[in-house]
């Protein structure tokens, strides 16, 4: 039986008041590419180190030779019932976009859209220390924000960071040989969907919770070795979504070994049964003509390679010989799943390649 709120029995489930949860709500990436085609760019300033052109995690303003800041914003409709597990899952991740780019995290601000005749006051303030307490895990204040009335319940953040310039790890720097290491273990989505069907058992909820309210710390001091070369975060896209992104950007083939690729606990019990969200199907319809799939790869499998991550973490490019120093780093930071799932290649026909 999944975890619920005290206020379970007098307000609607959170999860029912929206058609998509978490960062499996995120707009397929092949329609964002169709609709952002025909929008007119400025010329960006020298001084934006990172912007679109990428599709990276954050945008990157240099101030001077030793400073930047790191922008970003992610914001999502419920994707558990329990009002403060939400707004920490949702703040959460968008703080993580900052450990992405090396950064670190200094204020928020919060952005709220709640229909406020359909969920309490109480309920509402739930999510917001929700996120407030995930702020306060990462040192910042949320020092402002915006609220509407809308009809689904909608929360997240602008997150403001900084880094030094020569350290921001963009994902678009990836280099031939480099091996690729994923901090977290994949299958939130497939979770999300158990919980919304009443399929998710309570340690599955709890192993989901504690995978998408710990924040992604070990950026920064990720960003410090010269031989990390590329950084992102596995969020919506899936992980075979955003290790294309980093190969497309990187100008490389992405070697991914399945059989090395961490997992949550009963999702693959649960994908075999069918139990997976509509955004892993999206994904794989935008981008699914880029990968190499080798013959005997099922059906979940592909579910998993898809499956929209909330708050998920960290794909690292490094160097060989940073490998062992990379993983110390991740184990540092209490990321005990972290593995080494592949590898950077020469660009092929196709950006990326599942062995298993």
């Amino acid at each position: 039986m999944n975890s619920t709120s005290p206020l379970a029995n007098t307000e609607p489930r959170l999860t029912s008041l929206s058609h998509g949860g978490g960062c499996g709500c995120k707009i397929a990436p092949g329609v964002l590419a169709e609709i952002l085609k025909g929008v007119p760019q400025l010329p960006f300033p020298k001084e934006l180190l990172v912007g679109i052109e990428t599709s990276d995690d954050a945008a990157v303003y240099q101030i001077n030779d030793t400073q930047a800041i790191v922008a970003t914003t992610d914001f999502f409709m419920p994707i558990v019932d329990d009002p403060f597990d939400f707004g920490k899952i949702a703040a959460t991740n968008a703080i993580s976009d900052i450990y992405a780019m090396g950064g670190t995290p200094l204020f928020a601000l919060a952005l709220v859209g709640m229909p406020i005749n359909v969920l309490s006051n109480q309920t509402i303030a739930s999510i917001l220390e929700g996120g407030a307490e995930a702020c306060r895990s990462a040192g910042i204040p949320i020092a402002g924000g915006h609220t509407i009335d809308s009809v689904e319940p909608i929360y997240g953040l602008v997150a403001i960071g900084i880094v030094n310039p020569k350290q921001v790890k963009s994902n678009a720097a990836a280099q031939v040989g480099d091996a690729l290491i994923l901090g977290k273990p994949l299958g939130v989505g497939i979770l999300s969907a158990a919980l919304k069907k009443d399929l998710l058992s309570q340690s599955g909820y709890q192993e989901m919770i504690a995978n998408t309210t710990k924040l992604n710390t070990a950026g920064p001091d990720l960003a410090k070795l010269a031989g990390v070369h590329a950084l992102t975060d596995v969020t919506g896209f899936g992980l075979a979504g955003h290790t294309l992104e980093l190969a497309r950007g990187s100008h490389c083939t992405a070697h991914v070994d399945w059989s090395q690729v961490p997992l949550l606990a009963e999702v693959e019990e649960l994908a075999g049964q069918g139990v997976i969200t509509g955004a892993s199907g999206r994904n794989w319809l935008s981008y699914g003509s880029d990968i190499t799939l080798p013959e005997q790869f099922s059906p979940a499998q592909q579910a998993l390679l898809t499956d929209p991550q909330t708050s998920g973490g960290l794909l690292v490019s490094c160097s060989q010989d940073s490998v062992k120093e990379v993983l110390e780093i991740f184990q540092h930071h209490q990321f005990l799943n972290a593995k080494v799932i592949g590898q950077m290649g020469k660009q092929q026909d196709k950006p990326l390649v599942i062995s298993l």
